[in-house]
């Protein structure tokens, strides 16, 4: 088995961006778009070394999350504390302040 593609840096700023832009260019959630693009890339490198077939529908269902109801920003915050992320922590944090 070869091993995985690295992602590179450019890969993950470039979905990030495009995440950004496709959620209406919200301030201070920069750390979480880049988070999430990370995923993604991630995702979809491992899909195609397993060999896995995502339908188109659920691939763009994925990375185009619906908007949510009476808001601007469509990144929902974590459900619990305990799932976080360190990184995703320090980001909450430094957005509250």
């Amino acid at each position: 088995m070869e091993p995985p593609t690295p992602i590179t840096f450019e890969d993950i700023r470039e979905r990030a961006y495009e995440l950004w832009e496709r959620n209406h260019r919200p301030e201070g959630l920069e750390i979480r778009f880049w988070l999430l693009a990370e995923r993604e890339l991630k995702a979809e490198r491992d899909r195609k070394l397993t060999g896995s077939v995502q339908s188109p529908a659920e691939d763009s269902a994925a990375r185009d999350p619906a908007p949510a109801e009476n808001s601007t920003q469509t990144i929902a915050a974590p459900k619990s504390a305990a799932s976080e992320t360190p990184v995703e922590k320090r980001a909450r944090s430094t957005v509250s302040r």
